[in-house]
């Protein structure tokens, strides 16, 4: 039962007013002010989960008040460009981790589970557990395991003793993945993972389930990374992110740059460069095993959900491609309706996630384009009002780097996603932070996602810097094909600012922020149309902000499936 209580405008009101434009906050906030003064009666004006919503909204933003700081929203905008000035002393120690660092070398014996990982289902009720077990052998004479050797068994259960509950599942040459379902949302469970018939089984681990798919439930933080590796820099990343004590992690591909490597563990910040004579594009698998074990602190106990990138794609005889990627990583793919690891969807409380693969066919006519179709259809905003979806490779970059190098996606998709209200975007790919005022076919458009590239987490290919509107900078146009799905769609601007220019001539209108420094994000839904994004870079301590701001949906503005409008600033 929901009561009706008065508004009125006691003094913390007033004061308020005076500090923080009351336009900046959501509707909710504002009943939490003007009711504070009434004590317990709060609670009962509203059902539980939405009270502590209300709390956590509240709390955040007096504090903004407290510190003097104003934070913006998308409202505020389209926001003018901003750049921010690259600082050569912070490129960071973009040095891979030798074999040798203690944090990635083997720890555990025989079939004992190691680089343990949490991964979501679609659905709140059912997580994946995986590990690896035995060793890596690299070479002429290798002993192929037979997977029927050792079991797979979880043992888990809401007491770290005893586990009462067991899941069994299957196991590859590669790694073992185990599915259980029966959870309950925001639940803390304790689990073991292995084969206690060896006995081979990993010491007791926790984490907790997302909550139920609610327009009014959301976890608390998802931090958002991409482009990792395993450098120094990432290090600094990775005890960032922790400290920020995320709920989830999502990486946007480009996991460990294995593949920058030759097979024998030489490794070189450009591989063509270095070993122009190889016959193929050689990997080194280990540095798979020492990113794991380096991760396992962290993703035994937050799930992660990974999307593909380039540098998962490592070619192998036989025209094997991602088979570390699709083995070593757990995928809703199944429970989504998906046939293909490299495209799935979930969700997360009162979030829709689309993971899309810009490496498998994209077009209108292909499988991946088809299941999103599908996937888009059924879902429900008045239960996940909020849709995310997450690539590679960005549409909307600035950077010299990869500067419209998947038009062709863009082409295919982006009509499709704008007819659904997707609110936000992520990608990597670029190694470098860029947020996006609202944009649609390379136009403002309120009713158009946020682009968010997150490219910046680490990798030993350090960071770009290079703009492409900066004088000299703009690459022809016939170096942008998709190299990887083929054809070729970017081509000089139309009309608009940038008319008969295959680049603009200062920082596009579509670009609200961009700045080279390695970092992470972290995204928290407060409601069902308003979520604050938190940009942090390493160079600050983990609780400094870069960037931030408000990214507010406006469903009565922007209905889903809107009629798509033709811009005057297209790309042809």
């Amino acid at each position: 039962m929901t009561s009706i209580i008065p508004v009125h405008r006691p003094p913390v009101m007033l004061w308020i007013e005076s500090v923080l434009d009351l336009r900046m906050l959501p509707n909710p906030f504002l009943s939490f002010l003007s009711l504070c003064s009434n004590g317990d009666s709060l609670i009962m004006a509203f059902p539980k989960p939405f009270t502590l919503s209300l709390v956590s909204v509240a709390m955040f933003l007096l504090h903004a008040v407290a510190s003097g700081i104003k934070i913006p929203s998308t409202l505020d905008g389209p926001f003018e460009p901003v750049t921010v000035p690259f600082d050569a002393n912070l490129r960071g120690n973009a040095v891979d981790l030798p074999e040798s660092d203690p944090r990635v070398q083997r720890r555990v014996k025989g079939f004992e589970p190691e680089q343990i990982s949490v991964s979501l289902s679609s659905h709140d009720d059912s997580v994946w557990i995986s590990w690896i077990t035995g060793e890596s052998q690299i070479g002429y004479n290798i002993k192929p395991l037979d997977p029927k050797t050792v079991l797979s068994v979880v043992r888990y259960g809401n007491l770290r003793y005893p586990l009462i509950h067991e899941a069994t599942g299957y196991s590859l040459v590669y790694s073992q993945l185990y599915p259980f379902e029966g959870l309950k949302p925001s639940t803390l469970y304790y689990y073991r993972c292995g084969d206690p018939s060896l006995p081979a089984m990993s010491k007791i681990y926790s984490f907790r389930t997302m909550p139920v798919s609610h327009p009014r439930s959301y976890p608390d933080k998802i931090a958002v990374v991409g482009d990792l590796g395993l450098t120094y820099n990432t290090t600094t990343t990775i005890s960032h992110l922790i400290r920020n004590k995320p709920d989830l992690v999502l990486l946007v591909g480009d996991v460990t740059y294995a593949n920058l490597y030759l097979t024998n563990g030489t490794g070189s910040d450009c591989y063509s460069c270095s070993f122009p004579q190889t016959p193929i594009h050689e990997t080194y698998q280990p540095r798979w095993d020492y990113w794991g074990r380096f991760m396992q602190n962290l993703i035994s106990k937050v799930p992660i959900m990974v999307v593909e990138g380039n540098h998962e794609i490592e070619a192998q005889a036989g025209s094997q491609t991602f088979s570390a990627y699709s083995s070593r990583f757990a995928f809703p793919s199944e429970e989504s309706g998906s046939s293909s690891t490299f495209y799935y969807s979930f969700n997360v409380g009162g979030i829709h996630f689309v993971m899309l693969g810009a490496y498998i066919a994209y077009n209108r006519s292909g499988d991946q384009y088809k299941w999103l179709e599908r996937d888009l259809a059924i879902v429900d905003r008045s239960i996940t009002p909020w849709l995310v979806a997450a690539w590679h490779p960005p549409w909307y970059s600035s950077y010299r780097a990869h500067y419209r190098e998947v038009e062709c996606m863009r082409v295919a998709m982006e009509e499709l996603l704008y007819s659904y209200g997707v609110d936000i975007v992520f990608n990597g790919h670029v190694h470098a932070y860029e947020r996006s005022n609202r944009v649609y076919n390379y136009t403002l458009d309120p009713c158009g996602p946020v682009y968010i590239t997150v490219g910046d987490g680490g990798n030993r290919e350090k960071m770009a810097i290079k703009h492409a509107d900066d004088p000299g900078n703009c690459p022809d146009p016939l170096t942008t094909p998709d190299q990887y799905i083929g054809g070729f769609c970017a081509t000089n601007f139309t009309s608009g600012p940038a008319a008969g220019k295959f680049c603009w001539d200062r920082q596009p209108e579509y670009s609200a922020l961009r700045e080279s420094s390695f970092g992470h994000g972290i995204l928290e839904v407060k409601n069902e149309t308003w979520a604050l994004w938190t940009w942090y870079r390493n160079q600050d301590s983990y609780s400094e902000v870069g960037d931030q701001i408000y990214i507010v949906r406006q469903p009565s503005v922007c209905p889903v499936c809107q009629q798509i409008r033709t811009s005057w600033f297209a790309a042809s």
